[in-house]
């Protein structure tokens, strides 16, 4: 009798160990694959029910409110450079020649543009030509009825221009490609890649506040002045019409 009891006791262990046993691996499972989802959930319902209240409430309602301000602040400063860039304050529609292009030369020495419009539509050598995206070069020949646009990209080509944001001045040139370098005036310039260059407000060459292109690199070398090379914004050889600002 004694021994069918203790064969009890042990059947009883064995059996509570076992279950014990499939009972942690079970968790373990289910720990492992619902990645611990529902102990996070737990605690986070707990940590929220700890934070709740209304100074807490309080605090994230005034940060998301300053959060926006700084965001509203930010984008009414580039809205106003933006439209100070874009504005045309010199220029109006009476002053502008739409034109078509009738042909086109875009490699190495040879980058300019022919239009269908010249002296009879009052047309001269010195006129800025506009296209989808900004300035892409100046009048350089005129015919009775056409003229020839010598690019910003074209070699030879120098213009003054002004970068807003670092409120400096410096010189655009040509170099065959569909790429310009501007050399700055001073040492002190500090560029960045992504700066919006424009024709310079004070310009009297050509139009002020043209938008012209964006830097894409600097070269800051200490003992150098700085220069850049600006991508511009309009696409010269996809144009197919452009506007003539009489200057």
């Amino acid at each position: 009798m004694s021994e069918f009891r203790r064969r009890n006791k042990l059947n009883l262990i064995y059996k509570k160990r076992f279950w014990k046993l499939l009972s942690i691996l079970i968790l373990f499972c289910f720990i492992r694959y619902s990645r611990a989802s529902f102990f996070i959930d737990t605690y986070s319902y707990i940590v929220s029910l700890m934070w709740s209240g209304t100074s807490q409430k309080e605090w994230l309602q005034s940060s998301n409110r300053l959060e926006q301000k700084i965001k509203i602040n930010l984008l009414e400063k580039d809205n106003q450079r933006l439209r100070k860039i874009l504005s045309l304050k010199n220029t109006s529609d009476k002053d502008k020649v739409s034109a078509v292009v009738i042909s086109r030369k875009y490699s190495g020495w040879w980058q300019q543009l022919e239009l269908n419009k010249g002296n009879k539509d009052g047309i001269l050598i010195g006129d800025s030509v506009i296209a989808p995206g900004g300035l892409i070069g100046i009048i350089h020949g005129v015919s009775q009825n056409t003229s020839r646009v010598k690019l910003l990209t074209s070699p030879g080509s120098k213009i003054g221009v002004w970068v807003d944001r670092i409120k400096q001045h410096g010189i655009l040139v040509g170099m065959g490609t569909d790429r310009t370098k501007l050399s700055f005036l001073k040492k002190d310039a500090d560029p960045k890649v992504g700066d919006i260059v424009s024709t310079s407000p004070a310009s009297t060459l050509v139009p002020p506040n043209l938008v012209i292109g964006v830097i894409q690199a600097i070269n800051n070398q200490p003992d150098d002045v700085p220069f850049a090379i600006v991508q511009l914004l309009a696409v010269p050889e996809a144009v197919d019409w452009v506007q003539i600002i009489k200057n």
